[in-house]
């Protein structure tokens, strides 16, 4: 095996300045590339912010504009925008990734052939239902992930799932059926899948193929607890509650709202909404309507960086979403030494467990509120509880999922494909 593997990273979705997944995917390039020869290529969209960026790896571009223009605009026409509706979102991407695809063979066929390259990893996107046209072609090990997908809607939800047009969501498994997906997944050399939800979409890959690892990361110079005081002391006896992500429905960001209406405890603290969206309106009525203007704040979008600072100035970080499949926002409140409070479905519950957090079981709406003000609650009648808490889900996020820590990982499986070793062991 050679010192630093020389590897090709496809990565359609890659992009210092948009959030979501496409910056995920250019920060998981970038530390597998301080470890690795890395060449990354990824959509001519991404050319501007990359360059502005100043990458320190070779990035070359791939122009499927020609089908992936027509088929975006189509797909934002039938959604209604870009803040719902994601299984269309996937279903009219499938033809343009293809297209991309073979875009980057098209362009390093001769390096691959040549063998200039010992590793192929298609790090986005991280949807199981888009398969890659890459992997039946190249002889070098193809490892494809982190894979994230695959989490059912509750069915106690269904006003949320239409009013985010997941109508769709009904026909997502006819993707097994669609050209290229039994080979992706047949000629892939690892697999990288992030939760149980996602391993369970993938029957056709054995266990030795498959290495747990979550997508999510954090960069701990910007989410950090540093200067911050514990959990259940920060203030002068009055919590600070935080919730912070897009305001639409799948996560459920005027639950934290009614737990306020719910009980006169909690209004005697405060709650920070961090976040836009189609849901907005909905919650600024509705706090109108209960005169809860002087413990409820909207804040709006914020950075990253003044997210973070409001996670060290908070003693709860409150995430009800019903249909999480990452939840990198959980990790980063832990980093932050924030005490957790989230739906025990999918990626949140998973990454609270072990006493990390409290996890609410999920229910109807009226249930959930309800539990979701008992934790508040309780964590107002014992703040000094919270900072146990804290405190282990701070060390299990330091532990794993600082961005170093994932390229680390990451070159322990290309050094294991690359050696004939076994990939047992080297998940989370």
């Amino acid at each position: 095996m050679p010192q630093r593997p020389r590897v090709l990273l496809v990565a359609d979705e890659c992009n210092p300045e948009w959030p979501s997944l496409p910056i995920v995917g250019y920060k998981y390039a970038l530390e597998i590339g301080k470890l690795a020869d890395v060449t990354v290529a990824t959509h001519v969209r991404n050319r501007e912010n990359i360059e502005k960026d100043g990458p320190p790896v070779p990035v070359v571009y791939i122009d499927n504009e020609w089908i992936a223009s027509p088929m975006y605009r189509l797909a934002r026409l039938i959604r209604g925008g870009e803040e719902v509706g994601w299984s269309t979102s996937m279903i009219f991407n499938y033809l343009p990734y293809l297209a991309f695809e073979r875009g980057v063979w098209k362009h390093f066929r001769d390096d691959l052939k040549a063998g200039r390259f010992d590793i192929v990893h298609r790090i986005t996107p991280m949807s199981p239902t888009l398969p890659s046209w890459l992997a039946h072609k190249v002889r070098q090990p193809f490892v494809i992930g982190p894979l994230n997908g695959n989490l059912d809607w509750p069915r106690a939800f269904a006003a949320e799932q239409a009013r985010e047009k997941e109508g769709l969501r009904k026909l997502r498994n006819f993707y097994k059926y669609l050209p290229y997906a039994r080979s992706t997944y047949d000629d892939a050399a690892a697999v990288l899948c992030a939760f149980s939800h996602t391993r369970a979409d993938l029957p056709r890959v054995e266990d030795a193929r498959i290495v747990s690892f979550p997508e999510i990361g954090f960069d701990p110079a910007i989410f950090h607890a540093n200067g911050a005081a514990p959990a259940g002391s920060r203030g002068d006896g009055r919590l600070d509650f935080l919730y912070a992500g897009r305001l639409v429905p799948y996560k459920l960001p005027e639950l934290p709202i009614r737990a306020f209406v719910a009980s006169e405890a909690l209004r005697r603290h405060h709650l920070h909404v961090v976040g836009d969206g189609p849901e907005r309106a909905r919650m600024e009525a509705l706090i109108a309507e209960h005169g809860l203007q002087d413990c409820i704040t909207m804040h709006g979008r914020k950075s990253q960086g003044e997210v973070a600072e409001m996670m060290r100035q908070s003693d709860a970080f409150v995430f009800p979403s019903i249909r999480e499949l990452g939840a990198g926002v959980v990790i980063e409140a832990m980093a932050c030494g924030c005490q957790v409070i989230v739906a025990n479905y999918g990626a949140p519950g998973d990454l609270a467990d072990h006493g990390r957090g409290a996890r609410v079981e999920m229910g109807s709406f009226d249930r959930m509120v309800e539990g979701f003000r008992l934790e508040m609650e309780a964590c107002a009648e014992v703040p000094g509880n919270m900072a146990v808490t804290a405190a282990r889900a701070k060390s299990y996020a330091d532990g794993y999922f600082p961005w170093a820590k994932k390229g680390e990982k990451t070159i322990d499986v290309y050094c294991a494909l690359l050696d004939g070793r076994p990939l047992d062991g080297l998940g989370y």
